[in-house]
């Protein structure tokens, strides 16, 4: 429960904790040392005012020479924190030492102020010394050694204030126990300070830490990934030539038309590793192009490859947006192959586009085997859970949904989907007019 009392950073964390709280320190200094000054000022100006009445104040010149100390003192400090926080010269010891100068300035003037009120009976109004107390324990973040300097420094001061003046034995006793007891609630303020502190630095740091052990495994798995899938390339097609030229000496070759198959998919997975790496690349230019020719360019081309029937509505009027086209193609493509994936071979494939006020709406349909409810808040993650294989077997990685989804809010559009178990399902892309 007391652990606070004896706690000490620790040492791996010790001296950028130490240099980061000498500034922060130093710039309470500066700060408080202003208010100081601020305030005394104020009552001297009251005091010049009205000289005739506070002058006859009982200890009026107790009073004086406290406004002057603080005056000076204040005026002092404030330099001097300033000068020390605007040079990069400044070493940690210069700093440490200024602030717990000024620590002990400020509780000495804090017990002054009391010792005055009070005509020289400290316990009967302590509320400054109270003050001043609070502002060292809250405000500034100190070490063991310094706090215990400073508790002393007050106690001595505390009863050697009561030596003096004319009052009971039993009235300096209760001085001498109220000394001890304000000291021991310094130090008790200044170490949970200190070590609340402490451990909320050392939290943020290990944070930090984490983050950048994340961004460099990060960085790492992004390279291997680079790596592998462009290195992969190279051997795949050669594969998919091959298979190519036996498939023109004999087109019936089962083998061949499964190898070109399986290097065709292959591809498929490295393009939308590479897809998934290059996300975070800032080069994504945009230009004003025709989405209906787009659209009939794709389409055509799943005409071509595809034995399946495709059916394109589109408007006579020209849509036209900004976008990169090769991006967009992209994610047509894999829209409509994830259609002709999921549905049977007797199903058709219906593309659509409209206007849609400021938007551009273009709808793919399936009529296939649908999404069930529960998965369809996944399948737009990265490597989503939600992959799954398609009719003939195609596998899937759970990148190409997630790719299009990237790609299509960098278009400054959306993505959203509609299924049904066993009735199919539609996407709707909807970007922005140019």
């Amino acid at each position: 429960m007391l652990s606070f009392i004896s706690y000490k950073t620790p040492q791996r964390y010790f001296e950028a904790f130490d240099t980061h709280y000498s500034f922060i320190n130093l710039k309470q200094v500066k700060i408080i040392s202003a208010c100081i000054f601020a305030l005394a000022l104020f009552a001297r100006i009251i005091g010049v005012v009205f000289y005739t009445e506070t002058s006859k104040m009982q200890n009026y010149a107790e009073y004086a020479l406290s406004n002057w100390l603080q005056l000076s003192g204040s005026i002092v400090f404030w330099f001097i924190s300033s000068y020390l926080l605007s040079t990069k010269k400044s070493t940690l010891t210069q700093r440490k030492v200024t602030i717990f100068l000024f620590i002990l300035f400020q509780l000495l003037i804090s017990l002054g102020i009391s010792y005055t009120v009070s005509l020289h009976n400290t316990k009967n109004t302590l509320t400054m010394l109270l003050v001043g107390i609070l502002v060292v324990g809250i405000f500034f973040v100190i070490e063991l050694r310094e706090i215990i300097l400073a508790s002393i420094f007050l106690a001595l001061v505390f009863i050697l204030a009561i030596v003096f003046p004319k009052i009971a034995f039993q009235e300096k006793l209760i001085n001498v126990i109220a000394g001890f007891t304000l000291s021991f609630i310094l130090f008790c303020f200044s170490r949970y300070t200190y070590q609340s502190r402490s451990i909320h630095f050392i939290k943020i740091k290990e944070l930090e830490e984490k983050n950048e052990e994340i961004a460099l495994l990060n960085t790492q798995k992004t390279n291997i990934l680079s790596f592998v899938a462009h290195d992969l390339r190279g051997p795949l097609n050669n594969i998919d030539a091959l298979s190519s030229l036996m498939l023109l000496e004999n087109e019936d070759n089962v083998e061949a038309k499964m190898i070109q198959s399986s290097a065709s998919q292959a591809k498929n997975i490295i393009y939308d590793l590479i897809e998934g790496i290059k996300q975070g690349d800032d080069d994504f230019r945009k230009d004003k192009i025709s989405l209906n020719n787009l659209l009939q360019q794709v389409v055509k081309k799943w005409k071509v490859s595809s034995d399946r029937l495709i059916n394109s509505a589109l408007p006579e009027e020209e849509i036209f947006i900004m976008a990169n086209s090769s991006k967009l193609e992209r994610v047509l493509d894999n829209l409509i192959s994830n259609a002709l994936k999921f549905s049977p071979k007797s199903a058709p494939i219906n593309i659509n586009l409209h206007n849609e006020e400021k938007y551009a709406a273009v709808t793919i349909q399936d009529f296939g085997i649908g999404i069930d409810e529960g998965m369809q808040k996944y399948i737009f993650d990265q490597f989503s859970k939600a992959s799954r294989k398609g009719l003939l077997g195609e596998k899937s990685i759970g990148l190409g949904l997630y790719i299009s989804k990237q790609l299509i809010e960098k278009h400054g559009g959306s993505i959203q989907v509609t299924s049904e178990k066993n009735q199919g399902t539609t996407f709707i892309i909807k970007l922005p007019l140019a």
